[in-house]
């Protein structure tokens, strides 16, 4: 079996995937980019979809950090607005 890579590494980016981030973070992003961008953040970069487990606990920890973020991510595209009740703010 593959071992996946550490969970340190910076996920890998093409030319587009930043171009696209960049643009998004500009405000300027086109409809593409701004899917693009989400979709490199919660694919590559938050690794939601990846197994999370490392034979090392500190990096399975590091993983799993950063597949909370992208399951939070994807958690909040999936709801549905209509049916969602005003949340309470923890501060």
């Amino acid at each position: 079996m593959k071992q996946p890579p550490p969970a340190y590494l910076p996920p890998k980016a093409d030319k587009a995937d930043t171009a696209a981030l960049q643009a998004l973070a500009r405000g300027e992003a086109s409809t593409e980019q701004q899917k693009r961008a989400l979709r490199w953040i919660i694919e590559a970069a938050a690794a939601t979809y990846d197994q999370s487990y490392r034979p090392d606990t500190h990096e399975t920890a590091f993983a799993e950090g950063r597949r909370f973020v992208g399951n939070t991510l994807v958690k909040e595209l999936k709801i549905n607005l209509l049916n969602l009740k005003e949340r309470k703010s923890n501060d």
